[in-house]
């Protein structure tokens, strides 16, 4: 169940909703990928601001802990027979993005929200890596966009269907990530800092999905 296309389209919700949610209701930033944190990192490093350095370094370090501890969990529970390691996973978001409701913005507020949303998107896109067999990320989708141009030149190449029906499944993805990132500006407008509950509802649902296959 973890690596079906439908749990990868609810996971892509949510990671598109979470930046969405980072840029209107967190200070402007997109929390999920890093690429802007290093580019900024180093300019602040050329600049000779040390200090401004650590407000881009802090989310990288983050994200580097949110795979590492994506690696033990898989690693200690991966052969369990009474729940998945990546229902723990799920577990350690929900319960991390419920935290940040209660994060009022503004200021270093928004920056402790932000390492948070950083640290949640690195456990999701170390731990939920495939989906029908192929390589996808919920959380950012530039190498989603890269693949399903290929396979859809291979099909034009080559006439496989296969390859066409590859590019549809990554094109599903970012199609779901655009919609979790509409849904997730709409809701941080009317909603807030508390609007980041339901991407919580989502997970639940994931979480209960796996279990129910679990059984």
């Amino acid at each position: 169940m973890s690596e079906t296309i439908i749990l990868g389209m609810m996971l892509a919700c949510v990671g598109g909703f979470l930046d969405a949610y980072t840029y209107i209701c967190r200070g402007g930033v997109f929390a999920n990928a890093q690429t802007g944190n290093l580019v900024l990192l180093g300019i602040r490093i050329a600049e000779g601001n040390l200090i401004g350095s650590l407000k881009y370094l802090i989310p990288i370090i983050a994200f580097v802990l949110g795979i590492l501890i994506a690696e033990i969990v898989r690693k200690r529970y991966k052969n369990s027979v009474r729940i998945h390691w990546r229902q723990i996973i799920i577990v350690v978001e929900l319960f991390v993005l419920l935290g940040i409701t209660f994060i009022p913005n503004g200021g270093w507020y928004d920056m402790i929200a932000n390492v948070l949303v950083s640290f949640v998107c690195s456990l999701q896109v170390q731990s939920f890596r495939k989906f029908n067999g192929n390589a996808m990320a919920t959380t950012m989708c530039t190498g989603n966009l890269r693949s399903a141009t290929e396979y859809f030149y291979n099909y034009l190449d080559n006439k496989d269907r296969s390859e066409l029906h590859r590019s549809f499944q990554y094109l599903a993805i970012i199609i779901v990530f655009i919609i979790g990132a509409a849904i997730g500006a709409i809701a941080s407008i009317i909603l807030g800092v508390k609007a980041i509950i339901l991407s919580c509802i989502v997970l639940s649902i994931v979480f209960l999905l796996m279990l129910i296959n679990n059984q």
